[in-house]
C-alpha cells in the first residue's frame, strides 16, 4: 500500500497542477510562479551563490573543481572554481530546437572524460515538421564541443513532456528519461520509446540483458520523469504527474508505472504504484540525487529542495526560496542546485539563473 505523506505547505498551490492530460506543461501553471515568503528561514543565510548569469540550465556535471552545466538554448558553461564562467556552442548534426520544454536538456560526462574528453547530450530537434529528440556523443575541445555520433534518434518529442534527464548507472550503461510528448496512451505502448526510461551502451547498442529483446525500454508507463539516481545500485526516478500527483518511483527492470491508466494511489494489476506521490500538491519534481541513502529532488512550481528517507517513507523540505530548482548535484560537504528562473515560468533577478551551494548540514533546519 502506497505510503502517504501527510504534510502541509502554506506556500504550495492546493489548486493542481494541470490543464488538461492532453495540454499541461511540467507538472506546472504557465503563469509565473510569485509566490514570495514574508521570512526566508535560516538555511538561505546559509546557502551561497557560486556563479551568476547562467542561461535556463538544466544538467550539472562535476570534473575536479570545475562545474559543467548544459543550457537549454543549445550552449555548455564551464564555472571555475572562482565562480567565473565560459560558455562553449555545441556544433551538432541536427540543430537544437529550443521550444516549449525542449532544447539541450541531459548531459552526462563519460567516465573517463578526463582522457577522452567525452560526454553524451540529449536534445530536442526538428525533422519534417516533428519535434524529436536525440542522444549523442560529444567532445570537448578549448572552444567548443563537437558531435562525434549519435546513439538514438527518433526519441518522440513535442512542446511539453520530452523528459531529458541522462545518467551513466553503477553498471556503466546509459539511462535516459523520455516523456510521453503530449501523447498519454503511448506509454503503454511497448513499442513506443515515448512514456519510457531507457538503457543504452555508450556505442549506442541495446544492451543484450535489457528486459525487452531488442529494445532500448527499461521500464514504461511514465508521463514525464526528469530525475534518475541510484543508491548503491537501486534506480530511484522523480516524474511530474498530472493534477498534482508527482512522483518518486523506485525503478525495477521491465516494470509498468501506470501512466495514464493509474496514478496517485490508485493500483491495477500489472502496474506499480509509486512510493510517494504529492497528492493534490504540487512539487513539479525534476532533478535528483542520492547522498549517505538519503534521496535530493529539487522542486520546480514548489521552489523547494526535497529529502526522501526510502526506509521511513518521509519527505522533509530541506531548502526553500523563490527560485525554480531544475537540478542537484551533491560532494562529501555541499549539495549544488541550479536555478531555473528564466524558463519563462519564473520572475528572474539581475543575476539569474544561478549555481548555489547548501552545505548539507541544512538537512536538520526548521523548515516551513
Amino acid at each position: 500500500m502506497q505510503k502517504k505523506i501527510l504534510f502541509s505547505f502554506l506556500f504550495v498551490l492546493l489548486s493542481g497542477c494541470a490543464f488538461s492530460d492532453n495540454g499541461k506543461t511540467e507538472t506546472e501553471d504557465t503563469s509565473p510562479d510569485t509566490q514570495t515568503p514574508d521570512n526566508k528561514q535560516d538555511d538561505m543565510h546559509n546557502a551561497e551563490t557560486i556563479a551568476t548569469g547562467l542561461n535556463v540550465p538544466w544538467s550539472i556535471q562535476r570534473q575536479n573543481d570545475v562545474f559543467f552545466i548544459s543550457e537549454r538554448g543549445g550552449t555548455i558553461a564551464a564555472i571555475d572554481s572562482n565562480g567565473t564562467v565560459t560558455r562553449s556552442s555545441v556544433e551538432l548534426e541536427k540543430d537544437v530546437i529550443s521550444t516549449g520544454e525542449g532544447g539541450l536538456l541531459g548531459f552526462v560526462l563519460d567516465p573517463d572524460f578526463h582522457q577522452n574528453q567525452t560526454a553524451y547530450i540529449y536534445h530536442t530537434y526538428r525533422e519534417n515538421n516533428r519535434l524529436f529528440n536525440r542522444i549523442a556523443a560529444i567532445k570537448k575541445t578549448d572552444t567548443q564541443w563537437s558531435e562525434q555520433f549519435v546513439l538514438l534518434e527518433e526519441i518522440p518529442g513535442a512542446e511539453i513532456h520530452n523528459g531529458g534527464r541522462l545518467q551513466i548507472g553503477p553498471d556503466g550503461m546509459l539511462y535516459a528519461t523520455a516523456g510521453d510528448a503530449n501523447q498519454a496512451h503511448e506509454a503503454q505502448n511497448q513499442q513506443n520509446l515515448a512514456g519510457s526510461i531507457l538503457r543504452l551502451d555508450t556505442n549506442g547498442d541495446i544492451p543484450e540483458d535489457n528486459p525487452m529483446p531488442s529494445s532500448y525500454i527499461y521500464s514504461y508507463g511514465h508521463r514525464n520523469p526528469q530525475g534518475l539516481s541510484w543508491d548503491n545500485n537501486t534506480l530511484y526516478s522523480s516524474e511530474h504527474g498530472p493534477s498534482g500527483r508527482d512522483e518518486i518511483n523506485r525503478i525495477e527492470p521491465g516494470e509498468n508505472y501506470g501512466w495514464p491508466i493509474i496514478t496517485g494511489d490508485e493500483s491495477q494489476e500489472n502496474a506499480k504504484t509509486p512510493l510517494f506521490h504529492s497528492g493534490n500538491d504540487t512539487w513539479a519534481p525534476a532533478g535528483s540525487t542520492f547522498h549517505e541513502g538519503q534521496l535530493y529532488v529539487t522542486g520546480l512550481r514548489g521552489n523547494q529542495l526535497m529529502q526522501f528517507s526510502i526506509p521511513e517513507g518521509s519527505m522533509e523540505m530541506i531548502y526553500k526560496d523563490n527560485d525554480r530548482l531544475r537540478d542537484v548535484y551533491a560532494d562529501d560537504t555541499y549539495l549544488y542546485v541550479i536555478t531555473n528562473n528564466r524558463d519563462g515560468r519564473g520572475n528572474p533577478g539581475q543575476e539569474d539563473d544561478r549555481l548555489i551551494r547548501i552545505p548539507l548540514s541544512l538537512n536538520t533546519t526548521s523548515r516551513h
